[in-house]
């Protein structure tokens, strides 16, 4: 097997869909030896700011000297961005190694079980830190957390950065449900950290830490200003990544009794952060910059207009914006087109992209002074855009994966694997008899 083989091959789980339940993770982990049982994990969960507070978290115990694994999804431009030791991508050869060792096990389901792509990737990742005698693994959640693949573990800690409403058709459509769901990850007796506030998802949180008797701590966003955060030059821009970063000292804090962190490592650590496409700032070689943000929720949005109205204030830029149908997306119209001097509407790169025809409205009520205006892709976007001084692009992360390509901030590869981020409900995939007759 070549590793285009090993991609197409996890690319064809994707017509199983996804779905919630950890039968599936359970029985493959059990199949595979039960690598889970060898690590240690931190669990983070919730609506915004995953992937930054796994990669400060990261960052600090690199920097105390642990060997760390890292997971995360979705990835922006490579499939190997997902599994990652001391910010390594997994290799190529890895890659093919393990989904050699998985394929064979996934004839042990029937075809109304079968494992999905998130599953299977999820038990690949285990085995592979597991292999390579990682000390810790941050180990971030799909989506919601209760009934996602990763809840097979049990953490030192879990840590639920704040809660929004998303994906609603999954995890319901109250803060509430959608807190009930990110609080699935607690285990009991484990600590639990969490940045969710009164009247968004904080009580629910609350709730499930005495039920399970873990240790609550509660980071408020006063503390994103106190030491050391107060001197650390965070790399990572914006009041909600500070936030982040007071989440993921806390959470270190915690567990400073089972693994201890020195001061200089906490400060390296979150000094020398990188986490690409978030408030993430590229110099173009004609001196244009372009601002590359994931943006991909209301929250995202709001949380993107503060972190720019503080960092550029006054500026009008080009915004680039193009987001998925099944977000509202209106609201996060009514944060970025006011910031605006242009807007540039365009398509993701994706099934689930919405019609930037459809944002027209949402943007022209925000702003009705910027020229609108909708293009047939991102590259016509970034070309109409080519000789304005600072240029935006938000609205998901499959947009920023897209970007960095095509502004060669990332390698060209041979197979476009961003398409490996595409998922569908598991009642609305294919048969598993289609996927079965493809040769």
């Amino acid at each position: 097997m070549t590793y285009s083989e090993a991609i197409q091959f996890l690319y064809g789980l994707r017509l199983f869909g996804a779905k919630f339940g950890l039968d599936n993770s359970f029985k493959l982990a059990e199949l595979t030896g039960n690598p889970q049982n060898r690590l240690r994990f931190i669990h983070v969960a919730g609506t915004n700011g995953k992937g930054s507070t796994c990669a400060m978290l990261e960052g600090i115990y690199r920097a105390g000297g642990l060997r760390v694994g890292l997971f995360t999804s979705p990835h922006l431009v490579s499939f190997r961005e997902r599994i990652q030791i001391n910010r390594e991508f997994v290799s190529e050869a890895d890659v093919v190694r393990h989904v050699e060792r998985l394929k064979p096990l996934l004839k042990e389901f029937p075809d109304d079980h079968h494992p999905t792509f998130f599953e299977a990737v999820t038990i690949m990742a285990l085995n592979y830190f597991a292999e390579q005698k990682c000390e810790l693994v941050i180990w971030e959640t799909g989506l919601g957390g209760r009934l996602d693949a990763t809840n097979i573990v049990v953490p030192l800690a879990s840590v639920i950065t704040n809660i929004g409403i998303e994906h609603s058709e999954w995890l319901g459509d109250t803060v509430e449900k959608i807190a009930a769901e990110k609080a699935g990850i607690i285990k009991p007796g484990k600590p639990v950290i969490t940045a969710a506030l009164p009247g968004h998802g904080l009580e629910v949180i609350s709730a499930v830490a005495r039920e399970r008797h873990s240790p609550l701590t509660n980071v408020s966003p006063s503390q994103a200003t106190q030491p050391p955060l107060d001197i650390i030059d965070l790399p990572l821009h914006g009041p909600h990544q500070r936030l982040n970063a007071a989440l993921a000292l806390s959470a270190v804090r915690v567990l400073s009794a089972q693994i201890q962190v020195n001061d200089t490592a906490l400060r390296i650590g979150l000094a020398k952060v990188d986490w690409p496409g978030r408030m993430h700032r590229i110099q173009t070689h004609s001196g244009q910059t372009v601002l590359l943000d994931g943006a991909h929720n209301p929250d995202g949005a709001d949380a993107l207009r503060i972190a720019l109205e503080e960092e550029f204030p006054g500026a009008k830029p080009v915004i680039i914006f193009g987001v998925f149908r099944d977000k509202d997306s209106s609201s996060m119209c009514h944060s970025l087109a006011p910031l605006a001097g242009r807007i540039l509407l365009t398509p993701v790169h994706s099934e689930r992209t919405e019609d930037p025809a459809k944002l027209v409205a949402a943007c022209r009520e925000s702003n009705p002074d910027a020229p609108i205006e909708v293009c047939s892709s991102l590259a016509e976007a970034l070309q109409k855009a080519a000789k304005v001084p600072f240029v935006v692009i938000a609205g998901s992360l499959y947009l920023v994966g897209e970007a960095m390509e095509l502004l060669h901030v990332a390698g060209v590869l041979e197979t476009d694997e961003k398409k490996l981020n595409e998922w569908v409900p598991a009642e609305k995939s294919p048969p598993p008899s289609v996927w079965k007759s493809k040769p």
